[in-house]
């Protein structure tokens, strides 16, 4: 049987309310009555609006990731070690980078956090610039991967290291630009915000201790480097620990340590972008 509709069922309603009537569960005076079976349905058909989803928390925002050194370097040292100006002085392009005992390169380090950085990144809503394409090529010199993050025009920018000191020091620092009366003096407060917190997060996502021989509470500020001297946006470098430690080299050659260190970096940029 067709059910009438609720207009017909509401003024029939309002008749036997006028006769004074209730009927058999009927509702009375100055009560409401029940919907009906076709209120009902028709409440249950209406689709229930929806608040829209969350936005990415780092929509909008652009990072540019300057993974050290490259995989190649090696074979053109008359190109790595072609001399730059860095504004406080002169030095050589590029370099090849530390490696493990085991011969765990730092270019292959810094290469595979990038690009889980990467991804962890843009699942954010982040534009990522990577400032090499690959680990098998050469260079580009650090003045170059200053200028990539510049026009990109980048939110933050962050270079990829693994140190090589000698084995007993162990830890990680975060190397944050000086004031040299240039391009980078600018974003020299913003910088160091940045690396501050880079530091927190990365000591609370890896475990990782404060440097045991560089900088203060792994914090080290640098006038001598030209991916930071010649930087227009806030821009820091990361020294992730001491290759050359046995117990940091381990860690280093674990993927999912890679991966945890990847998270806590980019939990650092994001706190930093979000501030």
């Amino acid at each position: 049987m067709r059910a009438l509709p609720a207009s017909v069922l509401v003024v029939c309603g309002l008749i036997a309310s006028a006769c004074g009537g209730t009927g058999t569960g009927g509702a009375a005076a100055g009560q409401a009555a029940p919907a009906t079976a076709a209120e009902q349905t028709a409440a249950e058909q209406t689709p229930a609006k929806q608040s829209p989803p969350d936005a990415k928390p780092l929509e909008g925002k652009v990072v540019v990731i300057d993974p050290g050194h490259n995989g190649g370097n090696y074979r053109d040292p008359k190109a790595v070690n072609r001399m730059v100006n860095v504004l406080t002085k002169w030095k050589p392009c590029d370099t090849t980078g530390t490696a493990t005992n085991s011969g765990y390169s730092e270019a292959a380090f810094t290469w595979d956090v990038s690009k889980r950085l990467v991804k962890i990144l843009e699942a954010r809503g982040a534009t990522v610039k990577l400032t090499r394409a690959g680990n098998n090529g050469v260079g580009p010199c650090i003045t170059e991967r200053a200028a990539i993050g510049n026009r990109a025009h980048a939110n933050a920018a962050i270079s990829i290291h693994g140190d090589g000191s000698a084995p007993a020091n162990h830890g990680f620092h975060v190397i944050m630009p000086k004031k040299i009366k240039g391009p980078v003096d600018k974003v020299v407060a913003a910088s160091s915000r940045l690396g501050i917190d880079v530091r927190d997060a990365f000591a609370k996502g890896t475990g990782l201790p404060y440097s045991t021989y560089v900088g203060r509470d792994a914090l080290d500020y640098r006038n001598d480097l030209g991916g930071l001297n010649l930087s227009t946006v806030p821009k820091i470098f990361i020294e992730c620990g001491n290759m050359r430690n046995a117990a940091e080299a381990a860690k280093f050659q674990d993927p999912s340590f890679r991966q945890k260190i990847a998270v806590a970096l980019a939990n650092g940029l994001q706190h930093y972008l979000k501030a």
